[in-house]
């Protein structure tokens, strides 16, 4: 179960890590968006702050998952990230659900794992 869960890490970790790099150093070549998903990508794009947050979030949580240090709080700062990502997909680009299905799959497979560091969260 370990080695299970370490594989979820580091895989999780990996694809954070790579497209939030991505994101500041463009090595993967993305295809521009058409319709609605490309005016919402291109609205976040014009805010000027939130794609840097962004992948400033995936890349430092990837790093943490990957060094397996704070991984409750890699899981947690991916949470809204990997939320967004689903519904993007859902609603905007359905060609990308896959990949968020599967991200998805390793969120809840980790934090499921990390359980008990989580659990003081719902004691009153």
């Amino acid at each position: 179960m370990k080695v299970a869960v370490k594989i979820a890490r580091i895989l999780l970790g990996l694809i954070f890590f790579v497209f939030g790099l991505n994101g500041f150093l463009h090595f993967i070549p993305m295809q521009p968006m058409a319709g609605g998903a490309g005016a919402f990508l291109g609205a976040l794009a014009a805010t000027g702050y939130m794609f840097p947050i962004l992948f400033a979030a995936q890349v430092v949580s990837g790093v943490l998952l990957l060094a397996g240090v704070c991984v409750p709080l890699a899981l947690t700062i991916l949470a809204p990230v990997i939320v967004n990502i689903v519904f993007f997909h859902l609603a905007l680009a359905p060609q990308g659900l896959p990949l968020a299905i599967i991200v998805v799959i390793l969120e809840l497979w980790l934090a499921w794992s990390y359980r008990e560091k989580f659990l003081p969260l719902f004691s009153s």
